[in-house]
């Protein structure tokens, strides 16, 4: 291997066109990564100075994933970062939630983070080095009301993270997770317009009283991506969410604090 393909570094991100995937793409620029740009819309506004490559299409569908890790190995070589980021939002009661609407959310926010760390992981395992770092959420961590498929997929995301950790960290691959809390994003943008709650059920909820931003999560995935700042980490949740999952005040009390 040449000096200069041992420098070379490569991230692959899902959902790169907007939000945190968006973020977390300009910042793995700005570090030296070449990007893999995975989105069903254009990423062309998504780090346009970057070595990049721009893969558009569906992420659930195997065939996609198989000719994306193919253009990576053609053009690169190599993968050192997956971010498994994709993901969609669905809220309804349980008791009305049909198994076709289920079954969409488990393919998109769990499946298919399967197969792309499946397909990239295979790679890192021949290089012995790598990391993949999921976005699960705190979703993923405790029970939160009219989103049953949801939190599944994202327990089960977490699920996938420890058990991927166990096998794979003796080879050099990492995998880890972040779990945010809730982020003014483009979701959170469509989910409120639901009236499925307010600014203000947030805010009122993290004692940090206010939302994270996109670069409070990149910046989390980062740390973990890097060996040098995060090399003995493995199997990891991450929560970045202002300390929402650490607060078991009462909301009187809570705010008595502000």
């Amino acid at each position: 291997m040449s000096p200069a393909s041992q420098s070379l570094k490569v991230a692959i991100v899902t959902g790169a066109a907007q939000g945190i995937g968006r973020c977390t793409s300009e910042l793995l620029a700005e570090a030296g990564y070449a990007l893999a740009l995975l989105d069903r819309q254009s990423c062309a506004h998504v780090a346009p100075a970057a070595d990049r490559e721009e893969l558009l299409g569906d992420i659930t569908d195997e065939a996609f994933v198989n000719r994306c890790i193919e253009t990576v190995r053609g053009r690169w070589g190599r993968a050192d970062v997956l971010v498994n980021n994709a993901g969609i939002s669905f809220i309804s009661p349980a008791e009305t939630v049909s198994a076709s609407d289920f079954r969409r959310v488990l393919e998109v926010n769990l499946v298919a983070p399967f197969l792309l760390a499946r397909n990239f992981g295979a790679l890192m395992l021949q290089q012995q080095q790598g990391s993949i770092v999921n976005i699960a959420s705190i979703a993923g961590l405790t029970g939160i009301g009219d989103r049953s498929a949801y939190n599944a997929s994202k327990h089960g995301l977490i699920g996938l993270t420890r058990t991927l950790a166990a096998e794979w960290g003796g080879r050099g691959v990492r995998v880890n997770a972040v779990c945010p809390g809730w982020v003014k994003t483009e979701m959170d943008y469509v989910d409120q317009a639901s009236a499925a709650y307010s600014d203000d059920d947030i805010i009122d909820r993290v004692p940090m009283a206010r939302f994270a931003t996109p670069e409070d999560i990149a910046r989390a995935v980062l740390f973990l991506a890097d060996p040098a700042q995060s090399g003995f980490i493995n199997g990891h949740t991450l929560t970045v969410d202002g300390g929402w999952t650490a607060d078991g005040s009462w909301q009187s009390l809570r705010l008595s604090h502000r």
